[in-house]
């Protein structure tokens, strides 16, 4: 019996894609290990939260509630959740490689004394789980070993879970902190808000690299695309390094992995580690001005053009067909 815990992040009062995707894959590990899903959710009051996510078909949700827990503290929450995995004897502690997922997980196989395997694209039949390496050009196969294990999955490898037509039940628990063996102290969230969709959710998602040479040249040429196809957007790591705009727009594999049902690639060349982050998308778009550019390997439909000029004659065509 292999039984699963699901660590569940939300933002809010609500639970992104993301957590979804990691709740259906601990349903899939489950199955095959022969064991159950549980998911965890914590924090000061998660009640609410905890009930939500009981109609998504996992065995239990626990509500893992302690004063300390209000925001993501990464120490409070690894000494909680640790004690946690060890009360309940999990085989497996789950969870989708997001920001949070990426700097709690890790600390959690450490406190467990447990093998991890991150960014997992795949749950085999034999025991055995796959993910990608050297920016997603191989693919390996591994094998863990351990009384406990540590899994964080990619957001854009599985679907997300749907809601069963059965509740879950919730059980309250008080988590195991001591207050004094916290070394970290919360000083201030600062959300950036836009009324554009999340990158990672988003059914659209328009880039923009380089080529676009400035921050202003986002906001007059590219935000009108995005606009008018109400896209989320995104960019490559050379835009971001240049300071057009802030890193968490940042497409590839050291920002964020997204696979939207279509990715438009503006003025980037399409180096591996931006191929890494969305290469899964359903349709790519390319526009260059180099028929050289690596992008147009992976695109489905290429462009060669000056963006300066395609941009700006796409979105006039856009506003063309909206008022036809």
């Amino acid at each position: 019996m292999g039984d699963v815990l699901v660590f569940a992040e939300y933002f809010g009062e609500h639970f992104p894609k993301t957590t979804l995707v990691a709740v259906n894959a601990g349903l899939e590990l489950a199955k095959k290990r022969g064991g159950s899903c549980l998911a965890v959710v914590a924090g000061a009051d998660v009640g609410a939260l905890a009930s939500e996510l009981a109609k998504f078909g996992v065995s239990k949700v626990i509500a893992l509630e302690h004063p300390a827990l209000k925001d993501y503290l990464a120490d409070a929450y690894a000494i909680a959740i640790s004690a946690l995995v060890k009360k309940l004897g999990s085989e497996y502690l789950l969870a989708t490689a997001t920001a949070v997922g990426k700097d709690l997980m890790p600390r959690l196989a450490a406190r467990l004394d447990a093998p991890m395997a991150s960014d997992i694209v795949a749950i085999n039949d034999d025991n055995t789980l796959v993910r990608p390496m050297y920016a997603g050009n191989a693919l390996a196969t591994i094998e863990m070993e351990g009384l406990i294990k540590v899994v964080t999955v990619r957001a854009t490898a599985f679907d997300a879970a749907q809601p069963s037509g059965s509740v879950a039940p919730v059980e309250k628990v008080p988590a195991e902190l001591d207050d004094g063996a916290l070394k970290m102290q919360f000083v201030a969230f600062n959300q950036t808000k836009s009324d554009r969709p999340q990158l990672t959710e988003a059914r659209i998602v328009v880039s923009g690299g380089r080529g676009l040479r400035s921050g202003e040249n986002f906001k007059t040429v590219l935000e009108p695309l995005v606009d008018e196809l109400g896209a989320a957007m995104g960019a490559s790591r050379a835009a971001v390094d240049a300071g057009f705009v802030p890193n968490d727009l940042q497409v590839g594999q050291t920002g964020k992995v997204v696979a939207p049902e279509l990715y438009i690639a503006v003025g980037i060349s399409g180096a591996i580690q931006h191929l890494a982050g969305m290469k899964d998308s359903k349709t790519i778009v390319a526009i260059n001005k180099d028929p050289d550019a690596p992008i147009f390997s992976v695109a489905d439909f290429g462009l060669v053009a000056d963006l300066f000029k395609a941009v700006p004659e796409t979105v006039e065509e856009l506003k063309k067909l909206k008022h036809s």
